[in-house]
């Protein structure tokens, strides 16, 4: 793609539709049928922990498909790799509100949710490397923060669109709630202009494609350092989201306490991404990098401290500030170092690190806390955050002439 003129003034709303609209619907998708796939699991037969398999399948579908959607992405280009995966996220969920009819329901509601994550993984590496290219490196961070920020938007209504279908149409409801946002998102996407870029351009001679491989060699020193706070920083995510219901429970709270302090939090959260993106944008990465982690590893580590309600919200509030100002810092940290041929496969390559850390967060929270109990469990999980903080303080200022921001 041709670089941006400089001097000719550039805004996030010009783009906000197209850039951002898709991710907010494909969002709203996937959050109406977080609440009750383990439900359409259980009333199709399945165990507790079969049912927490079924729904484990959306995050892992993601975590391995992101090395293939990196391909995906440069055979067929970001505008129709984003419609594609919303379109075959749409069909999934088709499927899903479906299989209480199904002679096998159970198993189709399980490729299902498969094939959900893996199309996840295509969008959003597709909305990452599509951004990267099209927005001015002045603003990327706020681009990118917008991004991931308007995501977590999406997450939040969507259950609440899933729980007035399912009014009327039972637990299936919120799958086709799922299927009409996706849809949505796919025609949506069709708006996308197509990018001309070094990796695609015809007539060039710079030499063979880079592999995963080639990729993966030639920046493992990127990998290495910022990548291992990368993967922290997932870690710490993910486990957060586990640990204020396992508390509150702990505690012997109600559901309705437990999910109007996760909610709250969860308010907290959306508020202040694109304050956090215009910093990094201003200052630099590491003025969000480091705070951020800092921030909910020390409110992880005072939630075991914490014995009431008031003391409980007052924890989850300062994670949900921390987490929110670091909307869409992992996606820039990766556009940041990303080469201009073989973004695609780095940045295949950095979200896959990310997910092993979502994935391996809550099972630290699970290992220590059956070796101990739940409070030590949580305060390591809180550590995470300030060994994450510890490595983008060191290493972002390093690695800070790798790219011009």
């Amino acid at each position: 793609m041709t670089s941006p003129d400089d001097t000719q003034p550039f805004s996030l709303r010009s783009i906000a539709v197209a850039a951002f609209g898709p991710t907010l619907l494909f969002g709203i998708g996937q959050g109406a049928i977080l609440p009750v796939v383990a439900l359409s699991a259980r009333e199709l037969g399945a165990t507790v922990p079969v049912a927490a398999l079924v729904v484990t399948l959306m995050g892992l579908g993601s975590w391995f498909f992101n090395l293939p959607a990196s391909l995906v992405t440069l055979r067929f280009g970001e505008r129709w790799s984003i419609v594609g995966a919303a379109v075959a996220a749409g069909l999934a969920l088709a499927a899903a509100a479906m299989s209480a009819l199904a002679p096998n329901g159970l198993w189709l509601l399980a490729v299902a949710m498969a094939v959900v994550g893996m199309s996840g993984a295509v969008f959003g590496l597709a909305r990452q490397k599509y951004l990267t290219e099209a927005v001015p490196v002045a603003f990327r961070a706020r681009a990118l923060s917008t991004l991931g920020g308007v995501n977590r938007i999406g997450v939040f209504i969507g259950p609440f669109a899933g729980a007035a279908a399912m009014q009327f149409l039972g637990l299936a409801g919120a799958y086709w709630v799922g299927v009409v946002a996706m849809v949505a998102a796919a025609l949506l996407s069709l708006t996308i202009p197509d990018l001309t870029t070094p990796e695609v351009r015809p007539g060039g001679d710079a030499g063979p494609q880079p592999t995963l491989r080639s990729v993966a060699v030639s920046h493992a020193g990127v990998f290495l350092s910022l990548g291992m706070g990368i993967l922290l920083l997932s870690a710490l995510r993910s486990s957060r989201q586990v640990v204020i219901p396992l508390w509150s429970d702990h505690l012997g709270m109600d559901a309705t306490s437990a999910s109007l302090i996760y909610g709250l939090s969860g308010a907290i959260d959306m508020l202040v991404f694109y304050p956090a993106g215009r910093l990094m944008d201003r200052k630099g990465r590491q003025w969000v990098a480091v705070p951020s982690t800092l921030i909910m590893g020390a409110a992880l580590l005072l939630i075991p401290l914490t014995g009431s309600f008031v003391g409980l919200l007052l924890a989850a509030l300062l994670i949900g500030f921390g987490n929110g100002i670091s909307s869409g810092l992992v996606m820039t940290l990766g556009a940041d170092f990303s080469p201009d041929r073989g973004r695609g496969q780095f940045l295949g390559l950095w979200r896959f690190m990310a997910d092993a850390g979502s994935t391996g967060g809550p099972v630290l929270l699970s290992g220590v806390t059956a070796l101990a109990s739940l409070g030590p469990g949580i305060s390591a999980t809180g550590i995470l955050g300030f060994a994450a903080a510890a490595v983008f303080a060191v290493v972002i200022p390093r690695l800070k002439h790798r790219r011009n921001y």
